[in-house]
């Protein structure tokens, strides 16, 4: 029993002598992600993002300090409490087939104070025809010591395949030879982020030709749209492909997607002059008056309308009709007299008008309507004082008979 108790106390004094002599030992720096961020926040396949990570030493102080004593000398110890980094890097994350990975890692980064931060950038790529969904790539920091606990945190990242479409808005099957046409199409975004850089183009096309040659939109909100419109004007009649193209950009990824349509141009014209009314025939010496009717069926305003005659020798007033500007759906008229003091009786003249006018930076005419119409003897005159000879007769030959009807009445009834 004796002999136990001096075991027992012989151990504590070993343990107490090795307790003294060894000095303390730091726990591990506390380490740690404070922050990440990426852009952009959403991935399409084949996309590349800027992860930026932020790691932060939570240790309080900057050195640790430890006494220790062997015998009579006595030991004092002054540590660092900073953490010692030895390589920061990207685990990767795979659907099974494609994979979300950094592009880069560091080595001997270096020691991180207390309190400290360091912020650190990784390229993120997301493979080609990569599925859509979540994905969690880890942050890994390796420690310098062994008995340091290494840092493995994730980061949630979203592949998704949506897109930026560019749509037909108001779009006609059909457009016509004169002039141009306005067609207005819609950038819909259907991805899940905000996209920036949009800009809506046409492809060359011969025979027609395509106003402005860009149009820049500049960023589209998630689930959101922007109209863009176009003036098309045709050189030819027949069938036209048209294509257009929306470029974007999701960070720094670039992309793009088209529109095929096909526009058919006719003859048809919606500006146009019509023939209201025109005599048929006209008495040498008189004015004949021709009357037009102007219609812009255009879905945008024209400038600069004039209704011009041609193609005759006949005096016309006045030479030219000026308009000016027209409204889409507007209808105008225009008059015209022809002298005919020195046209031949018997004959047949015509002339013909067309209408000129401005849209955007282009001047148009349109084809040409006739008018027609004969000469023929003039008009006989009355004359007032013999009108009025006229009517005097014939007011005493009605009081004549009146007088006679009287007496003849009054002879019956006498006999």
């Amino acid at each position: 029993m004796k002999s136990k108790s001096i075991l027992g106390l012989t151990i504590a004094f070993f343990l107490l002598i090795l307790l003294i002599i060894t000095p303390a030992i730091n726990a591990d720096p506390a380490v740690m992600i404070s922050n990440y961020e990426y852009d952009p926040s959403v991935l399409i396949a084949g996309d590349t993002a800027t992860l930026t990570v932020t790691l932060y030493n939570a240790e309080t102080t900057a050195t640790r300090t430890s006494q220790s004593t062997a015998g009579t000398t006595s030991t004092t110890t002054v540590q660092t409490s900073g953490g010692v980094l030895q390589r920061v890097s990207v685990v990767s994350a795979s659907d099974g087939d494609k994979e979300i990975r950094a592009l880069q890692y560091y080595d001997d980064v270096g020691p991180i104070a207390p309190g400290a931060s360091i912020p650190i950038n990784f390229e993120i790529v997301s493979d080609e025809e990569m599925a859509d969904g979540w994905y969690y790539p880890k942050i890994r920091v390796d420690l310098e010591s062994a008995s340091h606990t290494d840092v493995l945190y994730p980061i949630p990242i979203k592949v998704s395949s949506s897109k930026v479409d560019l749509i037909s808005k108001e779009v006609p099957s059909k457009v016509s030879i004169s002039g141009s046409t306005s067609i207005t199409l819609s950038v819909v975004n259907n991805f899940e982020a905000s996209v920036d850089s949009v800009t809506v183009e046409p492809f060359e096309v011969e025979g027609f030709d395509v106003s402005p040659k860009s149009i820049f939109v500049g960023s589209v909100d998630s689930a959101s749209s922007e109209d863009v419109s176009f003036s098309v004007n045709p050189n030819s009649i027949g069938k036209f492909n048209l294509s257009f193209v929306v470029s974007y950009k999701n960070g720094d990824n670039a992309h793009n997607e088209s529109l095929n349509f096909s526009l058919q141009v006719i003859e048809s014209l919606d500006v146009a002059p019509v023939i209201y009314s025109v005599p048929s025939s006209v008495g040498k010496g008189e004015n004949a008056r021709i009357r037009l009717e102007i219609y812009n069926a255009k879905d945008e305003e024209i400038s600069g309308v004039i209704v011009t005659p041609f193609n005759t020798d006949l005096s016309v007033s006045p030479s030219q009709y000026f308009i000016g500007s027209m409204d889409s759906d507007d209808v105008f008229s225009a008059s015209f007299e022809v002298d005919t003091s020195t046209l031949k009786i018997g004959e047949n003249y015509s002339m013909d008008f067309k209408v000129s006018f401005k849209q955007g930076e282009n001047y148009y005419e349109t084809p040409s309507v006739n008018a027609a119409f004969s000469v023929s003897k003039p008009t006989e005159q009355i004359n007032p004082m013999s009108t009025c000879y006229t009517a005097i007769v014939v007011i005493v030959i009605l009081i004549v008979v009146l007088v006679l009807f009287f007496f003849y009445r009054k002879r019956r009834k006498e006999q």
